[in-house]
């Protein structure tokens, strides 16, 4: 199988889902713009996502793919199926029982994430009279979209198995249905809602509806739609199942350390300047555009073929694979981590700055951007290194490296929060993201998990020659329009916008050409 080839498949359903996200975030910018109204709905769906990351998507990932794949490669067709069989009937029920805790505990869950929106410094305007604050409306939100966490663990554990068995294109094009969901709910629904707000918390539910929908048309295919039962003494009973939930024990209490992390910064965004928690998330939104392209492809692409490996025994290729991804994060991230820095103002002024989205909101937004920029490479490596350890079954070194990294990522907010008010989060966000990802590549150069391969110090220094050349065309381009007084003319704002994009990605392309890499250096079969 060419690697590159899949990655680019999943980069591409990828960038889809980006696109539409980005689509989405337009519509939300422009229709709701950032208001105590937007951070309500933001701590609420961040509830969810949390959780979802906590049990489902994340912990559930890490700890049920390797022993799949080891049941797919060493055990016969009846064992693995049972495995799915039982794993499935186990997350199903666990994840309703959270669901139905969660709705009746959901105002001491929205205070512990977001107290700050307990206060009168902001008022929510309706039709029928003025909501004291945020808070009532996060509770009612929360308890709205709390389904959706059961939703989508049952996607998560369809895209693990469907990952498993090279199925990417599929897991990897659902969040666009989502994001469909929120621009339908936007255009149609919120001008007949009071407050319209509420229109995007039915848009998470059905779009949670819709990604399970359209993963079981694919698990039939490769014969391994899940047999959900009542027989949950049978399923906990299963040996691979008690596997999985041993390995998720440190898998979730890995994943937590990061949403802890989240949880308190929410919480420091909701006791800022109204509409913090909105600039920090339109800001994550542009983030997460490069870092699900390259991390969350180049991660989800790699742990199955990690995992086979190592249970295969091939130690080489476990080496090979990290080395092949990290070389792909350095080309592609830095240059994207300098778009962020040099364009934050014209990427954030073409995409949101509509509607109700003031030139105050841009600013504001232009700076977490900006400080995202900064860790981005961070961000990125993570999701390719930690893999390394996950493959091994190995999950209690990421954990031990995440509660160092949670205590300096909250020192760091102690010193930047009072500097850069809300872009101090991102800001700090990014580096103890950078050194999470140095103390994961010390670890695995440690247990000889990862050997560089020959040709770095050649291979940096065309990279340097590459984004010298290209920071220094963006520096040039991204002063040359005033971004704000365009806001007349949007035609004139994307068109120019989208000229310094396809010339900066030209120029960077071509002097890493004249320096002498060529694609032939990052293909990778497995």
């Amino acid at each position: 199988m060419n690697l590159l080839r899949v990655l680019a498949t999943v980069s591409g359903m990828t960038m889809v889902s980006r696109v539409t996200g980005l689509v989405r975030e337009n519509l939300m910018a422009r229709i709701f713009g950032a208001s105590v109204a937007t951070d309500a709905f933001f701590v609420a769906f961040r509830i969810p996502n949390l959780l979802r990351r906590l049990f489902a998507e994340g912990a559930f990932s890490q700890a049920f793919v390797p022993i799949l794949g080891e049941f797919k490669a060493q055990r016969s067709a009846d064992e693995t199926r049972a495995l799915v069989d039982h794993v499935a009937t186990v997350l199903t029920w666990v994840l309703l029982a959270v669901t139905l805790v969660g709705i009746v505990a959901t105002p001491a869950v929205v205070w512990l994430l977001a107290g700050g929106l307990k206060s009168d410094r902001c008022g929510i305007a309706t039709a029928s009279g003025v909501v004291d604050d945020g808070f009532d409306l996060a509770v009612l939100l929360t308890r709205f979209m709390f389904p959706y966490i059961a939703l989508i663990g049952l996607v998560a554990g369809a895209s693990a198995i469907l990952n498993t068995w090279r199925r990417f294109a599929v897991p990897a094009f659902t969040p666009v249905l989502l994001n469909l969901s929120f621009i339908a709910c936007s255009l149609f629904v919120a001008p007949h809602v009071d407050p319209p707000v509420l229109a995007l918390a039915l848009a998470v539910v059905i779009g949670g509806i819709a990604q399970l929908a359209f993963q079981i048309p694919a698990l039939v295919r490769v014969g391994m739609l899940p047999r959900i039962g009542f027989g949950l003494k049978i399923a906990f009973a299963d040996p691979g199942v008690r596997r999985v939930l041993k390995q998720m024990v440190p898998a979730t209490f890995a994943v937590s350390i990061a949403q802890i992390s989240l949880i308190i910064n929410t919480n420091i965004a909701s006791r800022l300047a109204c509409g913090s928690v909105s600039w920090i998330t339109y800001a994550d939104r542009l983030m997460e555009f490069p870092t699900a392209l390259l991390g969350v492809a180049l991660g989800t692409v790699l742990l199955p073929s990690l995992s086979s490996a190592n249970a295969e025994g091939r130690t080489d290729e476990v080496s090979d694979l990290l080395d092949w991804g990290m070389r792909l994060s350095f080309l592609l991230a830095l240059p994207s981590s300098l778009g962020l820095w040099l364009l934050a103002e014209p990427l954030t002024a073409t995409l949101f700055h509509y509607g109700k989205f003031t030139a105050l909101d841009v600013a504001a937004t232009q700076h977490a951007v900006t400080a995202y920029g900064v860790g981005l490479i961070g961000l990125i490596l993570v999701k390719i290194l930690a893999p390394g350890f996950y493959a091994r079954q190995d999950i209690r070194t990421p954990v031990k490296i995440g509660v160092v990294v949670l205590v300096g990522t909250q020192l760091m907010n102690l010193l930047f929060v009072p500097m850069f008010a809300h872009a101090g989060l991102a800001l700090a966000i990014g580096l103890g993201a950078c050194v999470n990802a140095a103390m994961l590549f010390v670890g695995l150069r440690v247990r000889g998990v990862y050997r560089p391969k020959a040709g770095w110090p050649g291979f940096a220094a065309r990279l340097t020659l590459a984004l010298v050349a290209l920071g220094l065309f963006l520096a040039w381009s991204g002063t040359r329009f005033d971004w704000i007084a365009l806001r007349a003319e949007p035609g004139h704002r994307i068109v120019a916008l989208a000229a310094i994009v396809a010339g900066g990605t030209s120029i960077y392309f071509v002097a890493l050409f004249v320096a002498g890499m060529r694609p032939r250096h990052f293909r990778r079969g497995t």
